[in-house]
């Protein structure tokens, strides 16, 4: 039971978070928001705790652990002004990204993974009529703003084909994988809610595909630092 605590504490957090997620798509309310975005925050210092205490390396924490208080400060911008909350989730995916390559440098897989996501949302976003951003300030934030998760995303890609080809346990970067792509499908269904042209009904749904998405995401990447924190992991 001792041995375990720190997991129980995460998994009674989590479900809280999956709780307030639900109770936010149901009955809104940015405080709702707010509490269940420092929940998730606050599992990820749980595990930062017990990364200290494992005597770990702390660069991965550390980084994943400031992409996530960029992220929750970006859930209550983002109500109140778009492209200041698109500028500081960009700011949490860059934390984000650098957390990823504290385990694995640089390599040009990670280039050509970015590049295949990359591409296709920006001429996505470019080309596709059902977009009306309103004036061209606002599709060069969506297009930045495409570009960093797709690099982001591309590093977690990247980083679990290395673990297989190098035969690694690779159930780090699973995790992280499913959590970024989870957060990039998030981001998709904001972007066609908050921009496409669809009828009131199509866009609830898709809002909550939005939160479905978003929140187990952010539990995902905080409960890595946990996971990195009980494996011995090899680069």
């Amino acid at each position: 039971m001792k041995k375990y605590t720190f997991e129980i504490i995460g998994a009674l957090l989590a479900v809280l978070v999956l709780i307030g997620d639900i109770c936010y798509i149901l009955y809104g309310a940015l405080w709702r928001k707010g509490v269940t975005s420092a929940l998730f925050l606050l599992l990820g210092i749980l595990f930062f705790v017990l990364a200290y205490l494992k005597k770990k390396k702390l660069r991965f924490p550390i980084f994943m652990l400031i992409g996530l208080a960029f992220t929750m400060v970006a859930d209550i911008i983002l109500n109140l002004h778009f492209i200041a909350g698109a500028i500081v989730f960009a700011i949490g995916h860059i934390f984000y990204a650098i957390s990823y390559y504290q385990l694995k440098r640089w390599s040009w897989l990670d280039l050509i993974c970015s590049c295949l996501l990359a591409l296709p949302a920006v001429l996505w976003i470019t080309l596709a009529p059902m977009f009306d951003f309103g004036g061209a300030l606002m599709e060069v934030v969506v297009v930045f703003y495409a570009i960093i998760i797709s690099c982001m995303v591309g590093k977690t890609i990247s980083n679990f084909i290395t673990s297989i080809w190098k035969k690694q346990d690779y159930r780090l970067e699973l995790i992280l994988l499913i959590g970024s792509i989870l957060f990039f499908f998030s981001d998709c269904m904001l972007l066609l809610n908050k921009f496409g042209s669809f009828t009131k009904d199509m866009k609830e749904v898709l809002t909550i595909l939005c939160l479905a998405s978003y929140y187990p995401a952010q539990i995902l990447l905080a409960s890595s630092i946990g996971v990195y924190s009980r494996i011995d992991y090899v680069k």
